[in-house]
């Protein structure tokens, strides 16, 4: 006769992962709200050097000026009057962003105060302007 201590039991025995993969699925979605897509312009400058110039890390919104007076903006060429609307929507999105101005050293200081102007119209109060450290 068998003692029941003996007999053969079927247990399953495992791990379940199901309340993991909620977890994992929860991070992912947090990360993917929280994340925050720097734009860029859409040209390259060369920028002035400047020895007081100091490393920002935020700046999510970047403005262009090439030398011939050109203005980029979300890898596309805006004029100055469009600099406005553009910053007001983006602003409406995220109101914590700032602009950086990336102007060329050959630009003209008109259209760069042009553009913060229409910056600081459009709701934007900190503004930065690019410059490159001494080599």
């Amino acid at each position: 006769m068998m003692s029941r201590r003996h007999a053969e039991e079927s247990e399953d025995t495992g791990i379940d992962l199901a309340p993991m993969l909620d977890f994992v699925l929860n991070l992912l979605i947090f990360f993917i709200i929280t994340t925050s897509f720097v734009k860029e312009s859409g040209i390259q400058v060369s920028r002035p050097q400047a020895l007081t110039a100091e490393h920002k890390d935020s700046g999510n919104i970047l403005i262009a000026i090439r030398p011939n007076g050109d203005i980029w903006m979300d890898k596309r060429r805006v004029n100055v009057g469009d600099i406005r609307n553009a910053i007001e929507r983006l602003h409406i999105e995220r109101p914590d962003d700032t602009v950086v101005i990336i102007a060329d050293k050959d630009s003209q200081t008109g259209v760069l105060t042009k553009v913060m102007d229409q910056v600081k119209l459009g709701g934007v109060g900190d503004v930065s302007i690019a410059a490159a450290p001494p080599a």
